[in-house]
């Protein structure tokens, strides 16, 4: 596994508004004032290094708790039951500002960056939403055939606006748990979809789907979730016979950490 941490910024003090734009420190301390400035740095730099291990916040431990009770239903009631609840989320347009926040668009560039350059011909977005990164597919890929796959009905109608079908661009209502495709691709995205599974028994029941919609051999599969929760998702993956692991890039990008992982199918068919 290739884990590449960016150098975190070299931590400075800011200058207080109130003594003129400096700081100021009183004569004969520049002892104490270079302990006091060591020690603001190692401060800064463990906080820095500290954000992506830290204990999840309340909202986060809520969402977990409410994904992890909807997947003691059946896998055909979880998916419908996620269906209605993504359509009330896109009951306002790009409820995840998808498609025009900065931080967004810079993880999209980072995602594509790391795909391995070859032609693809069949390309698939699992949990593509209103189709903001499948037009960035489109863009990318001019010669491949793409599919968008999302539960909401609300959502895709939004992404058929955003990337009409030209003949090779195309979405379907589905999910992953019980989806069963007609093809198999050479190019699979999996973005900020598994931790809406819950338990463990169905993410490793959606790894394996994942797995199944390569081609045998010579399939890429992309897993883009936020970090460190990106180690706990992944490791269903890492876990599947068909596929291994050919890298990992963790980005500690503001407001939220995540990790690009990529894996490609090993030679013969996908594990049963």
């Amino acid at each position: 596994m290739i884990l590449t941490v960016p150098r975190l910024p070299r931590p400075c003090v800011m200058p207080s508004p109130s003594d003129g734009g400096h700081r100021r420190w009183s004569s004969g301390n520049s002892l104490r004032r270079r302990r006091h400035l060591s020690s603001r740095r190692r401060s800064r730099v463990s906080s820095e290094r500290g954000r992506a291990t830290a204990m999840p916040p309340i909202p986060e431990i809520m969402h977990r708790t409410l994904f992890r009770a909807l997947s003691l239903l059946p896998p055909q009631a979880q998916g419908m039951v996620l269906g209605r609840f993504f359509d009330w989320r896109h009951r306002v347009p790009d409820p995840w500002k998808l498609s025009s926040d900065s931080y967004e668009r810079q993880k999209y560039e980072a995602t594509l960056k790391h795909v391995p350059p070859k032609p693809y011909r069949r390309i698939i977005e699992v949990g593509c939403s209103e189709g903001a990164f499948t037009r960035a597919l489109a863009a990318a890929y001019p010669d491949a055939e793409i599919v968008g796959v999302d539960v909401s009905a609300r959502a895709l109608a939004r992404a058929r606006r955003r990337v009409p079908d030209s003949g090779r661009v195309r979405f379907v209502q589905a999910d992953i748990l019980t989806h069963v495709p007609e093809q198999r691709f050479d190019l699979v995205f999996c973005s900020e979809t598994l931790y809406y599974l819950g338990r463990h028994e169905r993410l490793r029941r959606a790894s394996a789907r994942l797995g199944r919609l390569l081609m045998p051999g010579d399939g890429v599969l992309v897993a883009v979730h936020p970090w460190p929760e990106a180690g706990r998702l992944h490791r269903y993956l890492d876990a599947d016979a068909a596929l291994s692991r050919l890298a990992e890039e963790v980005y500690l990008a503001p407001p939220r950490p995540y990790a690009v992982t990529i894996y490609t199918t090993r030679a013969g068919p996908p594990a049963a």
